[in-house]
């Protein structure tokens, strides 16, 4: 009997997967389990410190460009295991790090190193090594990142809680150098011929250039920007948000709960059904229903509304997750994967930034943010539109 051959791209997934939970320092929610005691322990006010996050997140945008061009020159093994090891010890320099000028230093790169570099390697990895069957394996590779970051999340929470931030963050950074970054050199190949059969020969590639000039990639990426901004800002001012509306902060963390688990589901529908339906529709449908959860969020009156929003944002957020992991390899090829990645990754981390200071500029102005949700639902529902009717370069149709 002969043996089951089992495609290596499965395991270079599962690394690609993990690496991208690695970039839980650089990420806001991650920076947010290390906020509270980091402010106390630098004696910072919380200005001074949202500005140091806010610039942190612009300089560290700037990474995405050029780890997507040596991923494309030099393979993302080496990429992935440098930068790797640059997170993890940037990370262990923050718990030796005294004063404000160490402190902004240490969050740009880990914002660089993490949020932006470790993302493009991360997702360039998964698209370089699957042609015909991307849409499904970003399925999977999104359903095991959140599976991977619901488990991280509390994880370095409770020892931030239990043992305080430096020893935490000491013990985030070993795992990073001892752990992720020896795996990602032992484990990670650059595909090449060897996937030829499962990738498909690079004719009929997109350029980098080719990629900007055509309408497809600013729709999705711009798509995939906008909802960057209203999940960073939402999510950074939740618990304010449902306050207004009379609830608590247990009902904050159930909504948390809902929306991941309905996410994780999401993940593997929308993955799925990119199988079966045209991406520039998926991604329509993703941003139909981003459109209605901002419009709904500020009629929640009753417990019941606030579960139904949050099932709503779980469902927009696994399907625009999983098109913006998959599309650009789908539709642009792989040559110029890195690059191309890079730079709709920049957008999304420049977005993240913008998110916040909206929300927050829409509250001290008005008093409240509704006016801020209807605003962007009329852009999000727009981009839903131009997703569903946007034309796919030649490639794109002839890989279909």
């Amino acid at each position: 009997m002969s043996a089951v051959r089992i495609y290596y791209g499965w395991a270079i997934l599962a690394v690609a997967a993990l690496s991208m939970v690695g970039t839980l320092p650089g990420r806001t929610q991650g920076l947010g389990l290390v906020t509270e005691p980091l402010i106390a322990d630098f004696g910072i006010d919380r200005v001074t410190f949202a500005n140091i996050n806010l610039w942190a997140t612009l300089i560290g945008s700037l990474f995405c460009l050029p780890c997507g061009r040596v991923v494309d020159r030099f393979g993302a093994r080496l990429v992935l295991t440098t930068v790797t090891a640059a997170l993890g010890a940037t990370v262990l320099a923050m718990t030796a790090a005294h004063g404000t000028l160490a402190l902004a230093a240490g969050v740009t790169l880990t914002r660089g190193f993490g949020q932006s570099a470790l993302s493009v390697v991360s997702l360039a990895l998964v698209g370089k090594w699957f042609g015909r069957r991307l849409n499904y394996a970003m399925g999977i590779y999104a359903l095991l990142v959140s599976i991977g970051f619901i488990a991280a999340f509390p994880s370095v929470g409770a020892a931030v809680l239990s043992y305080g931030w430096r020893p935490a963050w000491n013990g985030v950074g070993l795992a990073l150098l001892l752990v992720l970054t020896p795996l990602a050199w032992l484990v990670t190949r650059d595909s090449a011929d060897a996937v030829a059969e499962e990738v498909g020969g690079a004719a009929g590639d997109l350029t980098f250039g080719q990629a900007l000039a055509s309408a497809s990639f600013w729709i999705f990426a711009l798509s995939s920007a906008m909802f960057g901004l209203v999940y960073s800002g939402i999510s950074l001012f939740n618990q304010s948000i449902l306050e207004q509306r009379g609830f608590d902060a247990k009902v904050f963390h159930s909504v948390l709960v809902v929306s991941t688990m309905i996410g994780l589901l999401a993940n593997f529908g929308g993955g799925w059904l990119a199988l079966r339906w045209p991406i520039q529709r998926l991604m329509g449908v993703g941003m139909a229903v981003l459109a209605g959860a901002l419009v709904m969020l500020p009629l929640v009156r009753t417990l019941t509304h606030v579960y139904l929003y949050a099932a709503t944002m779980g469902i927009a957020g696994g399907v625009v997750t999983v098109v913006f992991f998959s599309v650009w390899g789908k539709v642009y090829g792989r040559t110029h994967l890195g690059k191309i990645q890079g730079a709709a990754q920049m957008m999304t981390v420049l977005s993240s930034a913008v998110g916040p200071v909206l929300l927050a500029g829409t509250l001290a102005r008005t008093g409240s943010y509704d006016s801020i949700f209807y605003g962007l639902a009329v852009v999000v529902a727009g981009l839903g539109v131009g997703s569903w009717v946007v034309k796919l370069p030649g490639r794109a149709l002839l890989a279909e």
